[in-house]
């Protein structure tokens, strides 16, 4: 049996920006979430998300979606959100990730996809489009990457990584990676960010950051240090640093391959990412002979802050198709 913790389900009913309602997948005997919006027999949006956050992310970028006739699905990585989060902290590979990711694809029997992948959930959801392109009709990709060995990683990954080995600020028990996307979004300055992390205390916020915030945070309140083992290691297994948990290898493989990629691929970028920025998302989209959209302001987390700017760039690419 899998040593896990379980996210408290009121801290999900209680946020005030949140309605979707949860649908559980089974991995072995772990509970992976994920929710299903819109017309069941519309063409699949297929939304992955990476670090530290979970299917939050996508709240703004669903409804227009919806609306226009798509069926939106978006999981929880297991550590995250409201699916469960083994304890064990040799448990979390980029391998089992992509796993976990696929079985629920073919649990549920998912064709004609577009993919909607953003940091950590391009190299588990671009792996798909990889090995069962049969099921996908295009991929939408933004801020994030494929590891290869050409690949120059920036001091904005080399500094996120740092910060969670030792001397870090994210080094400690039970690290408040919730406030990373209130950064990342200008929600909150750099020194209340840092400093609340540091000193392990909750944030002083008001207005849209502490709505923001609630949703961030919902995820791991009142639960042990060993549930963020789960946030640890997605940081950790940056290739970067020739950690086998990163799959570097079968990024590779997969970044290879989708070069060659036939289908539809539309890039949406936030042009202020220091950690993906704006020229590898543009030298990428020309390799693939892709669109792509920037959104000057916006910052890593795109979705976060800019979701219906999101969904307005993919509706219309896919309209122009």
């Amino acid at each position: 049996m899998t040593d896990f913790a379980r996210s408290d389900d009121r801290h999900f009913t209680e946020l005030s920006d949140w309605s979707f309602a949860p649908r559980y997948h089974a991995w072995k005997d772990l509970r992976v979430h994920y929710i299903d919006e819109g017309p069941r027999e519309g063409p699949v949006m297929l939304l992955v998300h990476g670090m530290p956050t979970w299917s939050y992310l996508y709240r703004d970028v669903i409804p227009p979606l919806v609306s226009a006739g798509y069926r939106c699905i978006a999981l929880d990585h297991l550590g995250f959100g409201r699916s469960d989060k083994p304890t064990d902290a040799n448990w979390y590979s980029i391998a089992r990730h992509t796993e976990v990711l696929t079985s629920l694809i073919t649990a549920l029997d998912l064709s004609d996809i577009t993919l909607v992948c953003q940091d950590w959930g391009g190299p588990t959801g671009l792996a798909q489009a990889a090995t069962m392109p049969e099921r996908f009709a295009r991929l939408i990709i933004m801020n994030t990457w494929l590891h290869h060995p050409e690949y120059v990683y920036t001091d904005g990954i080399e500094n996120w990584i740092a910060m969670w080995r030792e001397g870090g600020v994210f080094h400690r028990e039970r690290p408040n990676a919730a406030l990373v996307p209130l950064l990342s979004g200008g929600l909150a300055s750099p020194s209340a960010i840092l400093g609340a992390v540091a000193a392990g205390t909750e944030p002083t916020l008001q207005g849209e950051a502490a709505t923001n915030y609630a949703g961030w945070a919902a995820p791991f309140r009142d639960l042990p240090d060993a549930a963020f083992n789960g946030a640890r290691w997605f940081p950790l297994s940056i290739p970067a640093n020739d950690c086998d948990s990163g799959n570097a290898a079968a990024q590779t493989a997969h970044y290879r391959t989708l070069l060659g990629w036939s289908k539809a691929v539309h890039f949406v970028w936030g042009g202020a990412d220091d950690v993906f920025p704006e020229s590898w998302g543009r030298d990428w989209s020309n390799r693939m002979g892709a669109t792509f959209d920037v959104i000057p302001e916006a910052g890593h987390f795109l979705q976060n802050t800019h979701g219906a700017e999101v969904s307005d760039h993919i509706l219309r690419r896919i309209r122009e198709e």
